[in-house]
């Protein structure tokens, strides 16, 4: 390998070492898909995780939690519904309680639905519109003045790229076009509080468990791997406030920025 090469080889493992030791990430919707990814990889780079889920019956927030306990690192399980205050109000005491603090908030809980507008029962467009819009709100809403108060801290959205793509879920591509906007107005309002950053990653579509399920049939041979975001969330989290905040980060951004994986 040339000079050249393994100085730029080298430059990419310096920007991958980001200070994450100690720190306490939660992610919500960490069961399993994308938000399992990403703990994973928040973990492998120092932090320890809060993960939860609505859903905790079924053994798999307790492998996340396993799998990131073999990488040294300290979990804490949670259920509960984003979209009741109360629950989420419950989900960051706990943390608080456990940890002392948040130093990083993924706002990863979501879901979607197969059905054409014609066919969309309102009772589904309203579920897809409070997870995904409501339970971000509530728990930055919860999160933000922990962080303010230490004045460090670290909201990341996730989006997807169907914010922008009109394909597929009409309610899901309208949420995912809110977070983005939710993204810039409250990294706007917060650009003079110290140490904040609020940001926002914008996924493909991603061999997850859920997309899985909607694929049967289809030409998927373009989807991106979930290893693929266990790595750039933890990067941005790492990274100074001011290099992040009001961004949203695709995976031509990312590998830009931090250089590809």
């Amino acid at each position: 390998m040339s000079e050249k090469k393994d100085l730029k080889r080298s430059i990419i493992m310096a920007k991958a070492a980001l200070p994450l030791s100690g720190k306490a990430v939660l992610v919500t919707g960490a069961r399993q898909g994308l938000g399992k990814s990403i703990s994973l990889g928040m973990a492998e780079k120092g932090a320890d995780l809060i993960i939860c889920d609505r859903v905790t019956d079924d053994g798999k927030l307790d492998e996340t939690a396993k799998e990131i306990e073999a990488l040294g690192r300290k979990t804490l399980t949670l259920g509960g519904d984003i979209t009741v205050e109360e629950d989420v109000n419950n989900i960051v005491n706990k943390t608080i309680e456990k940890f002392g603090k948040v130093d990083v908030l993924v706002n990863n809980a979501g879901v979607t639905a197969q059905d054409s507008f014609l066919n969309l029962p309102y009772r589904r467009w309203r579920l897809i519109l409070s997870v995904n819009l409501d339970g971000m709100f509530l728990c930055s809403k919860v999160v933000l003045p922990h962080m303010i108060e230490k004045k460090s801290g670290m909201i990341i959205n996730v989006s997807s790229i169907l914010a922008h793509q009109i394909r597929m879920n009409i309610a899901y591509g309208v949420t995912k076009a809110g977070v983005e906007r939710f993204t810039m107005g409250l990294a706007r309002e917060m650009r003079k509080e110290e140490g904040i950053a609020i940001t926002c990653i914008r996924p493909y579509f991603v061999k997850t468990e859920v997309v899985m399920g909607f694929m049967d049939g289809r030409d998927i041979s373009d989807f991106e791997e979930p290893v693929i975001w266990q790595k750039y969330p933890a990067m941005i989290a790492g990274a100074k406030a001011v290099d992040v905040t009001g961004k949203i980060f695709d995976k031509a951004a990312l590998e830009e920025k931090f250089g590809k994986i």
